[in-house]
């Protein structure tokens, strides 16, 4: 008979997306506080995404979106979180599994959750395709506190 082991890594990693889940229904149920923002990376081709096409078609394998000035109608459920965010004038509602997150930053106090990928059955599993980034430009702008609508890579966040 097999001895049966405890899987600690993946009761950590369901851990770690109860903190990012628990500070996304904080944020939809009272707003951020104080200098809090959010930037959040997620896989674009994970099942059950919801962005638009031409966002897909940009990121086809990984996108960051920021919650900080112009973030609309946040609803976190136990699977999911939706926003409403503005792309080039026009507001997009996103539908994000939480497992489909691989970053959730907030650089105000320097927390980053660096997540595992996320298992996903190999029918539903889409080629990946390998991530673009955005000019250094916009995230030194979300820095220096513009209001942006650009997408952001967060290489620069994370530990080398």
């Amino acid at each position: 008979m097999a001895k049966e082991i405890l899987q600690y890594s993946v009761m950590v990693e369901a851990a770690l997306r109860a903190v990012a889940r628990q500070a996304l229904t904080e944020v939809a149920e009272a707003g951020l506080p104080g200098n809090h923002h959010f930037y959040i990376t997620f896989r674009t081709a994970y099942p059950g995404v919801q962005v638009p096409e031409y966002l897909k078609a940009r990121y086809p394998a990984e996108m960051t979106i920021v919650l900080q000035f112009q973030f609309y109608d946040l609803h976190v459920d136990d699977t999911t979180f939706s926003v409403t965010l503005t792309f080039n004038n026009a507001p997009e509602r996103l539908v994000i599994p939480l497992r489909a997150i691989t970053v959730f930053a907030d650089p105000s106090v320097n927390f980053v959750l660096p997540f595992q990928p996320a298992e996903v059955p190999l029918e539903e599993a889409p080629a990946v395709a390998k991530p673009k980034t955005v000019p250094d430009k916009a995230a030194k702008a979300v820095e220096d506190g513009e209001k942006s609508g650009e997408v952001v890579s967060l290489d620069k966040f994370r530990k080398k």
